[in-house]
């Protein structure tokens, strides 16, 4: 089934942005395609000639991720990466991000919450910024469109998966 569904972003205080988007799958799908290697290579960030050449998970409080995208055509790599401070699945992560040629100062901190209802799933990542200032370049930078972007990737696979009966 097409998902309808946008992205909503939000400013609930002054420090932070939330990412709000609902998937037409369950939750324990949705956080799998989340936090599992083989399945987050398959829509985050795998858009406009950009590909996954690095993506691991250690899925643990204190476990580390790492991502790394790559555009063949420029030769261009971005690189980001945290540490999961706390993991209650299939209902919520939160874990540190900073990118390796930061694009704002300091680091953030991602809470991210599944909530499923008649077999959908909504999705909030709330990101607390170091200030005012780092949430309103994150806003200002265009980031919630190449995040749509992903999570219609996302659609994407969760549909593929439905179909194969793998939902």
């Amino acid at each position: 089934m097409a998902n309808s569904e946008t992205l909503q972003v939000t400013m609930p205080s002054e420090t932070e942005v939330a990412l709000t988007r609902t998937f037409n799958a369950s939750r324990k799908m949705v956080f799998d395609a989340w936090t599992k290697p083989e399945l987050l290579k398959r829509w985050l960030g795998v858009r406009n000639g950009w590909t996954f050449a690095v993506c691991e998970v250690d899925l643990r409080v204190g476990g580390k991720y790492r991502y790394v995208w790559r555009k063949e055509s420029t030769g261009t790599d971005m690189g980001m990466g945290g540490e999961f401070r706390e993991i209650v699945a299939p209902q919520r992560l939160v874990a540190t991000e900073r990118f390796d040629d930061p694009w704002y100062a300091g680091e953030a901190l991602d809470t991210t919450v599944f909530i499923e209802r008649d077999g959908k799933t909504t999705v909030t990542t709330t990101v607390l910024c170091d200030s005012r200032d780092v949430r309103d370049a994150m806003i200002g930078s265009g980031m919630a469109t190449g995040i749509e972007e992903s999570y219609q990737k996302l659609d994407e696979f969760l549909a593929s998966e439905a179909s194969a009966g793998n939902a």
